[in-house]
């Protein structure tokens, strides 16, 4: 899918991560606008780092539980 400046900007927040890096890959598989690429990348790496820490904040939140005790 191709878009242009304006559309891309007015999509990109509704887009998941695998969505993102799709269309990334597609502008570096195609058109391979410098400065949509950089945008997407932009994106997707705010998206991944936030499931990222997500992920690691749910690993402290089971680590800092206190052990349930045996019946």
């Amino acid at each position: 899918m191709t878009l242009n400046w304006r559309d891309l900007n007015k999509k990109l927040p509704s887009l998941s991560e695998a969505e993102v890096e799709e269309l990334l890959l597609d502008e570096m598989l195609g058109l391979r606008r410098s400065t949509v690429v950089v945008r997407l990348h932009q994106r997707f790496t705010a998206l991944r780092g936030a499931r990222e820490r997500d992920e690691l904040f749910d690993i402290l939140q089971a680590a800092l539980k206190p052990a349930q005790p045996s019946p």
